[in-house]
């Protein structure tokens, strides 16, 4: 199958998977338009002093992603009372601030991270500061063209497929004298490459409580997506609710200023092991429920500005309760979410009775009907670009956008339409639906996947008399061996903790027993 015609296309995202897949489309001389709602490249890896807003407590609509939705009347003419606060408040509410903090660093080698657009500076590390990254995305986008054709501070509001094009509109926000206002504009594209990634709409789980706290304290329960630096913590006794990637890092910075951290797990398969906690960090049970103490008769209810400790107890899964506790941290990651495509998403479908038209269905946890988790089955003018797990990102999703550019470019052919419909149904059946189904964390995964794509996309350089896609290199092939030996240390560790009891934590401190 042959997708036909493809002369101009919309990449959305300035990310390290947007901004691969522009330069690749500009290579064949494709006509390219990048959206990207903040004002820089980098993604994930910029890092922006500010926070986002939190979002609903529960968070169960992945459709809405981290859309604000701001007034009309900022929309062309701004309002004569419009000043810099609201412009700033305007500005975040447009393109809320992604995850990073200011002590953020790749926990993938940057010698697995390299792409085919750029080499790491001399004398990079394997694991560096977000800024190093950042500034690498930044360097691919100036040195390939991209920047020159980025639509900053434009946020796409909607993608629809009208006739033979795709329509897609656009607000940019413009700061002038007077205040920011936000210019409407509409597009028209052959083909849309979505490259927003994964950390835009934060998971937050139905706790029984958890919403009463959060509406008592909302300056003490937040996501780890508002999570900017520890000095916060100090001498304050903290609980993070989950133990993956992102909770470890808080503990280990948070560690050196607070009086304690408790790290509650439900004994996931990718929780870190509790022995990597540092010393002032302890390993608890899931949580059962948040208890609000009853307000005192005749007291001012409104707490939201006090300074004491949370005005509720914790109840973990093996009964015990904690109390004495300053903040709560939802490490609990984020949904699949894409706002602009929002007719595409079912905010009520149980995954498992997903159609074969869905994108997104109620948990958010997988994006449905996608041929090599890229190309919209469909319509496969719809690409996607990043959404695998547990992979080397800046590598890998360099060869995801070299082989959509070569299929939008018409240099390599598509499976037909049953064919791929086939191959997804036989995947579904053997990963099932759900967040594992773009995950690629199973031994040699990654390579068999990368592998496939080369093998594909060389089908049709040796019959164009194109230049053929490289694979993994040598280089690649000898960082990777020491990350599965890290990774099935980290495997073993935790098989260890479990089965010694350790895992579900240590004696919990006396001071935070109620």
């Amino acid at each position: 199958m042959s997708v036909q015609n493809i002369k101009r296309v919309a990449v959305i995202g300035a990310g390290i998977s947007g901004v691969s897949s522009a330069a690749h489309l500009l290579k064949y001389g494709l006509d390219v338009v990048l959206f990207e709602r903040s004002n820089i490249e980098g993604g994930v890896w910029h890092f922006d002093p500010r926070s986002a807003v939190d979002p609903s407590y529960p968070n169960e609509k992945p459709s809405a992603g981290d859309y604000e939705t701001v007034p009309e009347s900022v929309y062309g003419t701004p309002p004569p009372e419009a000043d810099a606060e609201n412009g700033s408040d305007l500005e975040i509410a447009h393109a809320p601030p992604g995850p990073c903090y200011a002590g953020l660093m790749n926990n993938v080698s940057t010698r697995l991270m390299r792409t085919s657009l750029a080499a790491w500076p001399p004398g990079t590390e394997d694991f560096v500061s977000q800024q190093v990254l950042e500034e690498y995305i930044q360097a691919i986008s100036k040195a390939h063209g991209v920047s020159a054709i980025t639509q900053y501070n434009t946020r796409v509001e909607e993608v629809r497929k009208r006739g033979a094009s795709w329509d897609v509109r656009t607000t940019t926000l413009e700061k002038t004298a007077a205040g920011s206002r936000l210019i409407e504009r509409r597009w028209k594209f052959d083909a849309v490459v979505v490259a927003s990634g994964h950390y835009h709409a934060p998971r937050v789980p139905d706790i029984p409580g958890l919403k009463e706290l959060k509406e008592a304290r909302p300056d003490r329960v937040w996501h780890s997506k508002r999570y900017r630096d520890p000095t916060q913590f100090k001498d304050k006794t903290v609980l993070l609710i989950g133990a993956g990637v992102s909770s470890s890092d808080i503990a280990k910075e948070g560690s050196r200023y607070a009086k304690h951290i408790f790290q509650s797990s439900r004994g996931g398969v990718l929780d870190l092991p509790a022995s990597l906690l540092p010393e002032g960090a302890t390993r608890i049970r899931g949580i059962e429920s948040f208890n609000l103490d009853p307000a005192p008769t005749g007291a001012d209810t409104d707490t939201s500005k006090t300074d004491g400790v949370l005005p509720a107890s914790v109840t973990l899964n093996d009964g015990r309760r904690l109390c004495g506790i300053d903040f709560v941290i939802l490490c609990t990651g984020y949904m699949i979410s894409y706002p602009f495509l929002r007719y595409l998403h079912s905010d009520t479908t149980p995954a498992d009775l997903a159609d074969d038209t869905v994108l997104v269905t109620a948990d958010g946890d997988m994006a449905h009907n996608l041929h090599k988790d890229m190309f919209y089955i469909p319509d496969p003018t719809l690409v996607f670009v990043g959404a695998p797990y547990h992979i080397a990102t800046f590598s890998f999703f360099d060869f995801q956008a070299q082989a959509v550019a070569r299929v939008l470019a018409g240099k390599a052919r598509l499976p037909s339409g049953e064919a791929m419909r086939d191959e997804y149904r036989r995947r579904v059946a053997e990963k099932g639906r759900g967040r594992d189904f773009h995950s690629l964390r199973g031994s040699g995964d990654e390579e068999a996947y990368v592998q496939e794509l080369v093998r594909w996309m060389n089908e049709g350089a040796a019959q164009s008399g194109l230049e053929p896609m490289l694979g993994h290199t040598d280089e690649w092939h000898e960082a990777n061996l020491d990350r599965l030996e890290k990774i099935a240390w980290i495997r073993a560790t935790t098989g260890k903790e479990r089965q010694e009891g350790k895992y579900d934590g240590q004696e919990v401190l006396p001071f935070a027993l109620c």
